[in-house]
């Protein structure tokens, strides 16, 4: 069973001094200063002033800690009403989305799962499936769109991240390297397409991108 399905304190035993609530939000606490590593059922224990043996009464192990910090933080998401316009509705959810990544960088180091959903992950995902209430899509295909819409979203955090911890002299050279590259004139698109590229603005490119993929996922005769 997920995390989610079990009571969160026994029937059994002397009462609960803590709270699967306390246990993410020492978890996330943990992880925004120290990254995801830093984690640990010791860790966290250490942090709350208790034993490692006492967190398993509300935790079958490290896993359900990860479920329940990435659901504590999705709790952050402001969900502004919406406004019937599927591509600009997701597009403002998707640039709240990115500065939560960005807020919290131990996200992209999340291991991988389909689903990873809690509560607030549920209302978030419902959330999304209502700004694309308007599209004639099946529901498969809806979902399929939020998963795309989520991995560029986590894409696009995670470069700024490497970006912004990455010395300045080093990206540099990269970018000199790609120029000279594209005008040694065998890569006649790429040097037409840098050409054409104006300055890199990381917030301007994100919602280009965004809607630019959204306006091709709902356009009409999508499946």
């Amino acid at each position: 069973m997920t995390v989610w399905d079990r009571p969160e304190r026994g029937a059994r035993g002397p009462a609960a001094a803590h709270s699967r609530h306390q246990l993410a939000a020492t978890a996330v606490e943990l992880a925004d200063r120290e990254g995801l590593a830093a984690v640990s059922m010791r860790q966290v224990a250490q942090a709350l002033g208790t034993g490692q043996a006492s967190l398993y009464r509300y935790v079958a192990g490290r896993d359900d800690l990860l479920d329940l910090m990435a659901d504590a933080v999705v709790a952050e998401l402001e969900r502004d009403p919406l406004q019937g316009d599927p591509v600009a509705d997701l597009t403002a959810l998707a640039v709240r989305t990115k500065a939560l990544h960005l807020r919290h960088p131990w996200l992209a180091d999340l291991p991988p799962e389909p689903l990873r959903l809690g509560p607030n992950g549920l209302d978030h995902l419902e959330h999304s499936l209502a700004a694309l209430a308007p599209v004639p899509l099946s529901g498969p295909a809806k979902l399929q769109v939020v998963a795309l819409l989520n991995a560029l979203i986590a894409q696009f955090a995670r470069a700024e991240l490497q970006s912004a911890r990455a010395p300045g002299g080093r990206a540099v050279a990269q970018a000199a390297y790609l120029t000279r590259a594209a005008e040694q004139g065998d890569r006649p698109r790429l040097r037409a397409a840098l050409a054409a590229s104006p300055e890199p603005d990381p917030e301007a490119l994100f919602d280009r991108t965004v809607r630019r993929m959204l306006t091709g996922l709902v356009a009409p005769g999508s499946s």
